[in-house]
């Protein structure tokens, strides 16, 4: 029996998820999808979406790059169903669960465009942008890594919302890790700190991790019932500014970081909100930099899952924010949001196709050679920059599933007769709290 070295192990893997997505994960215009994919990942910077059919792994014209994703279609279910087969099923995994914006303010014949909240480093601004908005849920290797892979990317419709959505994402996730065996576990900010997101997951196989706000006031179990009058739903306050309402914590330690300096932890079990006495949830007070003489405001966590250590949690918690770098650097490096595209689908399709490419880049990790320029230090565990650096030769060296290009021909243009008509325009959608009746009678 021939023994396989751990490069071989790698090498193979890689080879089979690029044949799996080509065979099963593109149904229609696979040949040009996978071009594009590899044009992607081994093209240099571009400045507009067709500049990818510039590079030599792309052996088609460009008018076959727009063809990919107007007229290609894409197995999304199965997709998503394979990219979580790679996360491992072993121990516990960290999944963050992050939004973000896609820019479109020109698009007027986009439909469902709103106004989208999207960070900007402008010192003047408002942070709103109209786009398309999108959840992401992505698989974070390891503690401040610079690998978080996305296995769930999709729009927020403006008949829908980050909270909702996230949680079908979460509840999809889980449906596949149960036939897995993983134990997931949810790290969200505080856009997910709320009892709504954690009333939706409740009754979930897996773990959810949301920061809280510094001002909020929760409610402890009520005590038994006396027989008599209304049972109560809440038992005595607990307010996070109000240290009086605290009470002695179930666990409590302190220890020493080398990043965070001196740690102290708090968490207590079974709290609630006002509007939600049915979903309890543990609650986690992080302090760090204790031995500053002004140390910062403490960090509230909400914790909804099997009773853990609070050091294991404050721990988890620092796992999602690779989820932060991983988004801005498809963004500005695979080119997430450069294509002008006119339709949900075909930006759906592009979505799936950057993500295919940081998967890619994950599973050639091991394969490839720090080729740093001179001016750049050294990496222990390479970026997905540097990683993607080396994939030329490799890519030579595993080949592709693609067909060998054959020309068509010219194309015949636009037909004689055929009317040309305006495309429709769409108004921005604007999202706001309903208006309910007041109660007050028309003078």
């Amino acid at each position: 029996m021939q023994n396989h070295t751990p490069t071989d192990k790698h090498l193979n893997r890689l080879i089979q998820f690029r044949q799996a997505v080509y065979r099963s994960g593109f149904t229609q215009r696979r040949d040009a999808q996978f071009e594009l994919l590899d044009a992607l990942l081994l093209a240099g910077p571009v400045h507009s979406f067709p500049e990818l059919s510039l590079c030599p792994s792309f052996h088609r014209q460009w008018p076959s790059a727009y063809a990919a994703m107007e007229a290609g279609r894409q197995d999304q279910e199965w997709l998503q169903e394979y990219l979580c087969h790679q996360v491992p099923t072993q121990g516990v995994q960290v999944f963050a669960l992050d939004t973000t914006a896609w820019p479109r303010p020109q698009a007027a014949t986009l439909p469902d465009r709103q106004y989208v909240y999207h960070p900007s480093a402008a010192v003047v601004g408002d942070a709103v942008v109209v786009g398309y908005p999108y959840s992401v849920l992505a698989w974070v290797t390891k503690e401040r890594s610079s690998w978080a892979l996305p296995v769930d990317i999709q729009r927020v419709a403006s008949s829908s919302d980050a909270i909702q959505l996230g949680a079908e994402q979460v509840k999809a996730l889980c449906a596949r890790q149960q036939v897995e065996q993983g134990f997931p576990i949810i790290v969200g900010d505080g856009r997910y700190g709320n009892p709504r997101f954690l009333g939706l997951l409740k009754d979930q196989p897996c773990g959810v991790l949301v920061r809280l706000r510094r001002d909020r006031v929760l409610y402890r179990q009520p005590p038994p019932y006396s027989g008599r009058g209304r049972p109560n739903k809440h038992g005595e306050r607990f307010a996070f500014k109000e240290p009086d309402t605290w009470g002695e914590p179930e666990q409590q330690c302190q220890f020493q970081d080398p990043r965070w300096g001196k740690v102290e932890l708090r968490y207590w079990s079974d709290l609630h909100a006002r509007e939600a006495s049915d979903t309890p949830f543990g609650v986690l007070q992080a302090q760090v930099h204790l031995e500053k003489e002004h140390p910062p405001a403490p960090l509230w966590l909400g914790w909804q899952g099997p009773a853990w250590p609070a050091e294991l949690l404050w721990r988890c918690y620092q796992w999602r924010w690779p989820v932060e770098p991983s988004i801005r650097w498809r963004k500005e490096q695979l080119h997430w949001t450069l294509p002008q595209f006119q339709s949900q689908e075909t930006c759906q399709r592009w979505t799936m196709l950057v993500t295919l490419a940081q998967w890619v880049l994950y599973l050639a990790l091991p394969l490839v050679r720090n080729r740093p320029l001179p001016w750049q230090k050294g990496q222990r565990e390479l970026t997905p920059g540097r990683v993607r650096r080396g994939l030329g030769a490799l890519f030579l060296q595993i080949g592709t599933p693609v067909a060998v290009c054959q020309r068509r021909g010219k194309s015949p243009g636009w037909a004689k007769g055929r009317v040309r008509t305006r495309p429709p325009r769409y108004s921005v959608v604007k999202k706001g709290p309903k208006k309910g009746n007041t109660g007050r009678k028309a003078a």
